[in-house]
């Protein structure tokens, strides 16, 4: 029975390490990049699950983009995630929306969130780091 896990948790593993799509000259590509130490991963389209946590790709014009984003919060007298001064720190998920209106085909852009201070933001930014957009929407966090 383990013999036959093994090959399964493999072949599981590298779908999600797969090669990336090439880019659709016809449609937006969105890289989503997360902080070294954090997860970051597309999640929804327009509502619309999507399947893959890398990269959105959108047909040209306004589009919602949903963001999964895990940091790691408390630990310490300021944080969040415990009381006192040994608390372990832990991990807070958050769902963060970005609205843009002027997509275009064939462009590249860059989606990022950080942590400031147990606040995470996420910003849109084209070719250039002009940041086009930003989160508005207060994200939803929780332990999820």
């Amino acid at each position: 029975m383990r013999a036959l896990l093994l090959p399964l948790l493999a072949i599981s593993l590298s779908a999600c390490a797969g090669k990336l799509p090439a880019p659709d000259p016809q449609r937006a590509w969105i890289e989503v990049h997360p902080e070294p130490s954090d997860t970051l991963m597309a999640n929804r389209l327009d509502g619309k699950r999507w399947n893959d946590g890398r990269y959105f790709q959108v047909d040209p014009g306004t589009h919602e983009l949903e963001v999964r984003y895990q940091f790691e919060i408390g630990g310490g007298a300021g944080g969040m995630g415990g009381m006192g001064m040994n608390a372990e720190p832990s991990l807070l998920t958050c769902y963060l929306e970005i609205r843009y209106d002027g997509f275009s085909a064939g462009q590249r852009y860059r989606l990022e969130a950080r942590n400031a201070a147990n606040q995470p933001m996420a910003w849109l930014y084209d070719e250039q780091r002009k940041v086009l957009a930003r989160n508005e929407i207060m994200p939803r966090c929780g332990p999820f």
